[in-house]
This record gives C-alpha cells, sequence and structure tokens, in this order.
C-alpha cells in the first residue's frame, strides 16, 4: 500500500481549490469639491472590502451572506477583476489575476460569469435575445454565425425558455422578470465557464419564481460542473444551496464555515441575529436572539477594534481596541471574535 506524504495532501488541496482569495481589500476614494481639496490634504476612502481571505473549492456553492453595505458585491467584482483591488491578490487557478494584462485577462474572462442581480438592467434593451447571447461567442471568435445560433437555441432550451425559436426574436422588455433572469443564467453559461458569480440572483424574483430559479441554477451547476460564489443577503436562500458561507460585516469576514456548523451551531453574534432575522410562520414563536439595534457604522470612518463592537450587546474593553482575527474553532469552522 503507499503511503501519502504532506507534500502530495498539499498538492492535492491546491488542485481541489479554485479560486483564493488573500488579504483582498479596496478602498474608494471619496469624491471632494474643490474648496476641500483646497483646505484639506487628507484624502478619505470608503473601506468597502478591508482584508478578506478566503477560498472556493472546485464545484462547490460558496455563499458570501450579510447586510446591504457589507462589502459582498465589490469582493465579487474584485475576484473576476471588473474592478481592481487597492492591496490584496486573486488566484484563479493557481495565476494571479491582479498580475495580468488586458490581454492576459481576456483568456480568463471566458472561465468566469456573472449573474446579475437586475436583469433587465444587464440587458440591452435595443438587442434582441438571440444577439445577446450570441455576443459572447462574437467577442470570443468561437464557431460560425450558424453555430453560435445553434448553441444560443440549445441554451434558451435548457433553461427552460420555449419555444426557443420564438424567445430568440424577442426584445427584453417582452419577456417577463423570471424570463429575463434565465436568459441571464443563459448568457453566463453559453462559454461553459468554471465559474460564476451570482450576485442575489434571485431578490427580484417573487418567491415562486425564487423556488424555480434556484432549482434551475443547481441543475445547470450540475450538467455544466460549474463553480459559484453566491452572494446574498438571505441565510434562508442560502440555506437551499450553499455548500460553506462565510458572514460578512462592513468589509470584513465574522464567520465562516460549512453551512451545516454555521446554520446548528452559529459563532458570532451577528451570525444569529441574521438567523433570528429568518420568519418562521409561528405566531406564538420568540425570537432567542435580538436583531442588533442601528445601522451599519459608516464605512469611511469604521469603529476601532471590532467592527461590529458598537451593535454587540457583549462587547467588552479589548473589543473596542483590538480588531479580531479569524480563526479556527472546530475543523473548517471560523470565527472573528475575542469570547473566542
Amino acid at each position: 500500500m503507499e503511503s501519502v506524504t504532506l507534500k502530495d495532501t498539499a498538492k492535492e488541496t491546491k488542485k481541489d481549490t479554485l479560486i483564493e482569495i488573500k488579504n483582498l481589500k479596496k478602498y474608494f476614494e471619496v469624491e471632494r469639491d474643490l474648496i476641500q481639496k483646497l483646505s484639506s490634504r487628507t484624502k478619505r476612502y470608503v473601506k468597502a472590502v478591508d482584508g478578506v481571505t478566503f477560498d472556493i473549492k472546485r464545484g462547490e456553492v460558496f455563499g458570501l451572506v450579510g447586510e446591504s453595505g457589507s462589502g459582498k458585491t465589490t469582493t465579487g467584482r474584485l475576484i473576476i477583476n471588473i474592478i481592481s483591488p487597492t492591496e490584496g491578490s486573486v488566484l484563479f487557478d493557481g495565476v494571479d489575476l491582479t498580475k495580468l494584462s488586458k490581454r492576459e485577462l481576456k483568456h480568463f474572462r471566458r472561465r468566469m460569469q456573472v449573474i446579475f442581480q437586475d436583469p433587465y438592467a444587464s440587458l440591452n434593451p435595443r438587442m434582441k435575445i438571440g444577439k445577446t447571447l450570441m455576443q459572447p461567442l462574437e467577442i470570443h471568435k468561437i464557431g460560425t454565425p450558424r453555430e453560435r445560433e445553434e448553441k444560443a437555441l440549445e441554451l434558451l432550451g435548457k433553461v427552460g425558455l420555449t419555444p426557443p425559436e420564438i424567445i430568440f426574436t424577442k426584445y427584453p422588455h417582452q419577456l417577463s422578470g423570471g424570463q429575463r433572469q434565465r436568459v441571464v443564467i443563459a448568457r453566463a453559461l453559453i462559454l461553459n465557464p468554471d465559474f460564476v458569480l451570482a450576485d442575489e440572483p434571485v431578490a427580484m424574483a417573487d418567491v415562486s419564481m425564487r423556488v424555480l430559479l434556484l432549482e434551475l441554477m443547481m441543475d445547470m451547476k450540475k450538467e455544466f460542473n460549474l463553480t459559484y460564489l453566491f452572494i446574498t443577503h438571505d441565510l434562508a436562500t442560502a440555506k437551499y444551496v450553499c455548500d460553506r458561507v462565510a458572514i460578512m460585516y462592513l468589509g470584513k469576514i465574522m464567520e465562516l464555515g460549512p453551512l451545516r456548523d454555521v446554520f446548528q451551531n452559529p459563532l458570532h453574534y451577528y451570525t444569529k441575529a441574521l438567523l433570528a432575522a429568518i420568519p418562521i410562520p409561528d405566531p406564538d414563536h420568540k425570537r432567542k436572539v435580538d436583531i442588533p439595534k442601528g445601522e451599519i457604522p459608516n464605512p469611511i470612518d469604521p469603529p476601532a477594534g471590532c467592527r461590529f463592537h458598537p451593535r454587540c450587546p457583549y462587547k467588552m474593553d479589548i473589543c473596542e481596541k483590538v480588531e479580531p482575527q479569524l480563526q479556527m474553532i472546530e475543523e473548517g469552522h471560523y470565527v472573528a471574535c475575542h469570547m473566542y
């Protein structure tokens, strides 16, 4: 029987990882008028993402969860290099995307696609659905015009838009919201990507349509062997699709771990509060955890120490002075909290 060395194990772990995020930061400079520029030399920044580290395994659905303004969408856009980071690195299949030229990055664009939150805003209103689906193939010079058309019709059928020949000739305004979101999913899949960023993909759909769209995304994941980064503010939605989740707050990750561990044994008070906010159809049900009072602090001037301490009922003196680092409490389960 062959022995397995630590070096071999490390290689396998590396092979299983598609994306590695290391100390990722994004600061947006605050615009100043002429008087402010003349009177002040100090520039101010919105610290949208401030030192985020995690990885995404091949074939998994990794959930990024948090309130609006926590930095989830910015993190997603940094990963696929729609915007450049202020600091840190994004390794895709071992290659640092932040160091690639535009020409080199184009090769990786085929392997990374996006499903946006608002399907109507992400579709050209003057472009027919067929043209919208074929455009990525044209940009990357894949196939003949006839082959592109056949591919587009095939994808329309797979995402449940039938008859595809009729949908192919329609404009976005002629489709319902659910149909437009299916078009966006089809467009993301037409290049056979390895990784899909799904940014609140069902947030604008009604409840019944959300279930159908999530089922479609999971079916497409199996068929195309996809890896998802699933961004959402709703832990109830993440429960049905994610393998692991990271809880984000004010540009930082508060907790990270397998979905079951985070749901059954939440460690951070913020995670417990998000779980408590999930509606339960029982009029006699009482929350065991109070919803944190107030709103997310200003990301231009975030609190010192733990960023959650102004809203935490269990804050200690150290919480106001020292920033807690992510530490592993259980196997694969991390938390950034001084209570641990």
